[in-house]
């Protein structure tokens, strides 16, 4: 094109100023610019949803770039073709002229290709005594090269997105497979636990896929089902670590009953007191306070402590802090200058907050022991969080770590619930 030419519409096609910005867009073509026409029509269908065209539109510009001369566009080779409406409505799958100057203008709206009408409306080009064009009428492919780049780069996008929307249905799908079978493998084996409501959660989230959606909002009910399935899994695997220390202990005491059949002593030899004896631990410097406790109380060093050892060595596994901070953004005013940046903040944010709502310092050690101090100072923040439904903070914790123990209690749809309270899961949580 002419630097600084403008062209005009032939007839009553009025002109308007994104003709005239695709006109001048199309004078910015670099010196020795040229593509591959195909494979910049191949990017141009796969940007097509960004780029605002139909299919129909892009069968019409197969067409017009079939009268293109070469197979590179560049402006040695010229930017203009000139086919005749019969000629273009045979390539065009015998499309009517109606329909083709429907789709013509859909391209030149969508700034593809421009028109460079003569004064009678015709499309032709003049020769010189050469053979050589050296003035055509017609449609200009120029702003297809001028912003081939930015089409290209339009294109990887578009196919990045479907990669991720496809890979993450997949995942979505697996983890949709996972819950399923874990929550009817829970069922069957009568593992405790509120499976039923796990469960109607399960079936909310899968109400909630949509046919067509975006890559943020598949990853964000992915994010959502990832925590269900940990919770379950998390589940299974303290119940089997249970049945195993049940079944450890079993064996342990049916040992000891073949062994020493006569002993009529229900006490471990090592912790049974003498009279008039003092308890080991005022003697010997290395016993800590844990075991002065079990001095105390032998009994409580049979079957059930046991089982509670074990616990304390597989605790509940702990969420990201982002998603923490997302359920529960009130404990943000406790931390260290009012703020939380990791769990050590958070831990002495719930010291604050475990006096504040009057949990006794008993309480919370016993939910640090029982869940470990990362899940205890995030159930004391979803205590602040659910404040004014909460008459008994302690109780309420005391009861948590109860079902800690016995595998009934999981954090994560308490946290879910609270995420979807305040607007729904980010990506950037954690």
């Amino acid at each position: 094109m002419e630097s600084g030419y403008v062209t005009t519409p032939f007839g009553r096609r009025p002109m308007s100023l994104g003709m005239l910005a695709s006109q001048q867009l199309a004078e910015t073509i670099e010196p020795g610019m040229r593509r591959s026409k195909w494979k910049l029509f191949r990017a141009i269908c796969e940007a097509r949803p960004v780029l605002g065209v139909t299919d129909r539109a892009l069968t019409v510009l197969d067409a017009l770039l079939t009268f293109y001369p070469d197979d590179e566009i560049s402006e040695e080779k010229g930017l203009i073709v000139f086919p005749s409406n019969a000629q273009l409505s045979l390539r065009a799958r015998g499309m009517t002229p109606a329909t083709l100057r429907r789709h013509l203008a859909v391209l030149v709206e969508a700034g593809l290709i421009l028109r460079k009408d003569s004064p009678n409306g015709k499309r032709y080009a003049r020769r010189d005594r050469a053979g050589e064009i050296g003035e055509a009428f017609g449609f200009s492919v120029a702003p297809l090269l001028a912003r081939a780049v930015e089409i290209e780069g339009l294109a990887a996008e578009v196919v990045a997105d479907r990669e991720l929307i496809r890979a993450t249905r997949e995942r979505l799908t697996l983890c949709r497979r996972d819950i399923s079978k874990l929550i009817s493998a829970a069922l069957d084996e009568t593992v405790p636990g509120d499976w039923e409501q796990m469960s109607l959660m399960f079936r909310d989230l899968v109400r909630r896929i949509p046919r067509v959606a975006g890559a943020e909002e598949l990853a964000s009910l992915l994010d959502e089902m990832g925590l269900l399935r940990d919770e379950a899994v998390n589940l299974l695997e303290r119940h089997i670590k249970l049945r195993k220390i049940d079944a450890n202990e079993s064996q342990t005491e049916r040992h000891k009953q073949n062994s020493n059949p006569n002993s009529t002593s229900e006490l471990e030899p090592s912790f049974e007191p003498k009279q008039g004896a003092k308890p080991a631990a005022d003697n010997d410097p290395i016993a800590g306070p844990q075991d002065e406790q079990r001095l105390k109380h032998p009994a409580s060093t049979g079957r059930k402590s046991g089982a509670a050892d074990a616990m304390a060595g597989h605790t509940l596994k702990s969420f990201p802090l982002g998603l923490v901070l997302q359920a529960c953004p009130q404990i943000l005013d406790y931390g260290p200058g009012g703020t939380i940046g990791n769990w050590r903040d958070l831990m002495s944010a719930a010291v604050v907050v475990r006096s504040m709502l009057g949990v006794s310092p008993s309480a919370y050690e016993e939910a640090c022991a029982g869940m470990g101090p990362e899940n205890a100072a995030t159930v004391i923040a979803c205590i602040l969080e659910r404040g004014g439904h909460i008459n008994s903070p302690g109780g309420y914790l005391r009861d948590l770590t109860r079902r800690t123990e016995r595998g009934e209690f999981a954090i994560g749809p308490m946290l879910m619930a609270l995420v979807r309270a305040n607007g729904g899961v980010r990506r950037d949580a954690g």
